[in-house]
């Protein structure tokens, strides 16, 4: 007789229960959220994971101790570099910063660079910097730059005759003049408007021709107002207000749930995983090839890269110079304005075709800056 104990009673089946799946699945989310995720994802910036008092000072320092770096090495690569030939139709819009971190030599140097990689397809592009600095002769960078491309500053006495400019009127003026100038300069198709603290990615080229062969040729993209090239990564989660991210949330959800009975479990239980890690991560896979670059409806902020197709940078020309910027209203949010006040579309690639590193603020006084 199986009574001697508990296990031989199993074996005789008298005892056995079959585990619950609910302490299966309950086991399979602790051990997830808990511990691996945790563990794993503690060093990921963008990710909620993320050990901020452990980590965010000294990858903020190490940020910007390489950024330095490359600010020196940009100025060296512009001190020794013999001989250019404009190849790209980009206007970079520039004014004084920290010299040691020198962004728009950081710009022009990693432009200059992918394009003479870039071969046939960039051979009609050309570049234009654009000074806004209040005395342009002050900006040392932009001296140097002007030996290699071409250039166009602001006057001075135009933007000290308003008393009364606040700093985010001044910012928007200068973004009117610099798109306007682009199209007086060059008359191009296409404007690609950089500020100069958003240094491109490798593949920017070969997605931009992408889009300007296959995707553009919709007349809902071709007519867009502009097209946004960056967007802040701690603003791409999931949890935000466009609701074509829930649809790709839910999505993603029910493709991972493999068993049909436990789909609502399983879809829960990858939608969660997914935003806790950071949906920024799952957005670099699609850097594999251009054809996968998504390109969905923007939202407000930011403007580091904005691509306007020239008719509409005209139209957008017209909208600014009626709207008076604040505090609270700067330049992408009046831009953003537009597209419900005018009836107009805008679009925002993804994943980031730069990526901003000017953690100093031309704008707002930061004395200790952070990466988030």
């Amino acid at each position: 007789k199986c009574v001697s104990s508990r296990r031989e009673a199993c074996l005789c089946g008298k005892y056995c229960r079959r585990s619950s799946p609910f302490i299966h699945l309950l086991t399979l989310t602790v051990l997830t959220f808990g511990v691996l995720a945790p563990l794993i994802c503690h060093r990921l910036l963008h990710s909620y994971f993320y050990l901020r008092r452990w980590h965010l000072s000294p990858m903020s320092q190490e940020f910007l101790a390489q950024n330095q770096q490359e600010g020196r090495a940009a100025l060296h690569y512009f001190e020794t570099i013999d001989t250019f030939q404009p190849l790209l139709l980009i206007t970079i819009i520039t004014v004084q910063r920290r010299n040691d971190f020198h962004y728009v030599l950081q710009v022009a140097a990693r432009f200059h660079r992918l394009l003479q990689q870039c071969g046939t397809h960039c051979q009609s592009h050309r570049l234009l910097l654009c000074n806004v600095e209040s005395d342009p002769n002050s900006h040392q960078d932009v001296r140097l730059l002007s030996s290699f491309f071409p250039m166009v500053s602001r006057g001075k006495p135009a933007r000290e005759s308003d008393p009364s400019l606040n700093p985010f009127e001044k910012e928007k003026q200068d973004y009117v003049f610099c798109l306007e100038q682009s199209l007086l300069a060059y008359n191009p198709e296409y404007v690609l408007l950089v500020e100069d603290d958003a240094v491109p990615e490798d593949e920017i080229f070969s997605v931009l021709q992408h889009l300007f062969s296959a995707r553009f040729s919709k007349p809902y993209l071709r007519d867009a107002l502009y097209f946004k090239l960056y967007h802040p990564e701690r603003l791409q989660r999931y949890f935000n207000p466009e609701p074509m991210r829930l649809l790709e949330w839910l999505g993603l959800g029910l493709f991972l749930g493999p068993v049909w009975g436990l789909v609502a479990f399983f879809a829960l239980y990858s939608m969660a995983l997914s935003e806790l890690v950071g949906r920024h991560y799952g957005l670099e896979l699609r850097r594999l090839h251009p054809a996968l670059y998504n390109v969905v409806p923007a939202s407000e902020c930011c403007t580091p890269a904005m691509l306007f197709p020239a008719s509409s940078a005209r139209r957008a020309l017209g909208y600014l110079r009626e709207l008076r910027c604040r505090r609270g209203f700067a330049k992408d949010t009046a831009l953003y304005s537009l597209l419900r006040g005018r009836g107009e579309n805008a679009f925002v690639v993804e994943p980031n075709l730069v990526r901003h590193v000017g953690m100093y603020s031309s704008l707002r006084l930061n004395s200790n800056p952070k990466l988030l």
